[in-house]
């Protein structure tokens, strides 16, 4: 196999050194790019507000005060924000599932007359920037279609759009091919309805997937700011990025970046813990048996 470096020349002291030079620079800088902001948002948390509007600024806090977090938590109300984003986002990831796994799977397994055209539909609605979408969901959100239902200050205009995502059915596809053929067909013979293989075989086989698919949702909504900034404007039911925007301007510099910190937190768990599933079902492709 050919490369850019030959395996003659890695083995000399020199080109060894050259290669390990190369990717310790490589790993440190691209890793101080990625975690630099997050260290510099809970250090300026820290910090008082006028330590934060020197110039040059410190890389360090000179006092560490702990209870602008506490300030941050009872002035910006973050108790009340938290948990509506726990509703949007828990919502979301149940109609997500719901939704897109029952399209995925009918398009990958029982595969309609029209199947590859509602798919490629799919695919195209990618190509549209999101801000296009804003105006014609909002109006669709106003005045729901043959219900005539005003969605605003409802769970629900958060719920029904996150559910209706082609990237997310389209990823699930993907896997549920790579499925053998022969486990359905086997299901088929013992009796089995299709309801009951998507829920006994293809499910169970599926789970590195549907946890990329989940973790992927649930943040999507968790960080989302302008559609929920149009869809919920009441203050009793912002999300935590619209609630913290709406009242950054009467707070001090440092607890809103300490409300940030808070708000960052959740989604951040959430990846230490899962991020062996979000790799496995990134790299999942196939199933041997």
């Amino acid at each position: 196999m050919r490369t850019l470096v030959s395996p003659l020349a890695l083995r000399t002291p020199r080109g060894r050194v050259i290669y390990w030079t190369i990717l310790t620079v490589t790993v440190v800088g691209f890793t101080g790019a990625f975690v630099f902001p997050l260290y510099w948002m809970v250090t300026g948390a820290l910090k008082s507000p006028d330590e934060l509007a020197q110039i040059p600024p410190s890389f360090f806090p000179k006092h560490f005060d702990l209870h602008v977090y506490v300030d941050a938590w009872e002035q910006l109300q973050l108790g009340v924000f938290l948990k509506n984003t726990v509703l949007y986002a828990g919502g979301a990831w149940l109609f997500t599932l719901a939704v897109d796994v029952s399209a995925a799977y009918a398009l990958s397994k029982l595969r309609p007359i029209f199947g590859k055209l509602v798919l490629g539909a799919m695919l195209a609605t990618l190509m549209i920037p999101p801000m296009v979408l804003l105006l014609p969901t909002y109006l669709v959100a106003k005045d729901l279609p043959i219900f005539h239902a005003d969605l605003l200050n409802t769970p629900w205009a958060i719920w029904l759009p996150a559910a209706a995502n082609g990237f997310f059915v389209f990823l699930l596809k993907r896997f549920f091919d790579s499925i053998p053929r022969e486990l359905l067909e086997a299901a088929e013979i013992d009796g089995a309805s299709p309801a009951r293989i998507l829920w006994s075989i293809v499910l169970p086989v599926s789970r590195p997937i549907i946890g990329v698919v989940s973790i992927l949702s649930v943040v999507t909504v968790w960080k989302d700011f302008v559609w929920p900034l149009l869809v919920l404007p009441e203050t009793d039911k912002m999300s935590i990025s619209v609630g913290i925007a709406s009242l950054s301007a009467q707070m001090p510099q440092n607890v809103l970046i300490a409300s940030l910190v808070i708000a960052s937190l959740p989604t951040i768990i959430v990846f230490f813990i899962f991020q062996r599933s979000i790799m496995a079902g990134l790299t999942a492709g196939s199933l041997k048996g």
